[in-house]
């Protein structure tokens, strides 16, 4: 896997990346649509990390 495979970004920069609204972001984790520990992280602060490679594959209809 390259570097690239591995970004994790916060939800204000994935919603900027791909149009999708902050709001929406954080309704696809509330309801279980984006998985924990392969959509999205949660740092040892307490933020949450989108993990871009597999979200993108969600968005696109070929991820999990």
């Amino acid at each position: 896997m390259t570097h690239s495979e591995h970004i994790k970004v916060t939800i204000k920069k994935f919603s900027e990346l791909t149009g999708l609204t902050e709001n929406a972001i954080r309704q696809y984790i509330k309801k279980g649509q984006w998985k924990y520990k392969i959509h999205w992280h949660k740092a040892p602060n307490g933020r949450i990390f989108i993990n871009a490679k597999a979200a993108y594959a969600w968005i696109e209809g070929i991820g999990a």
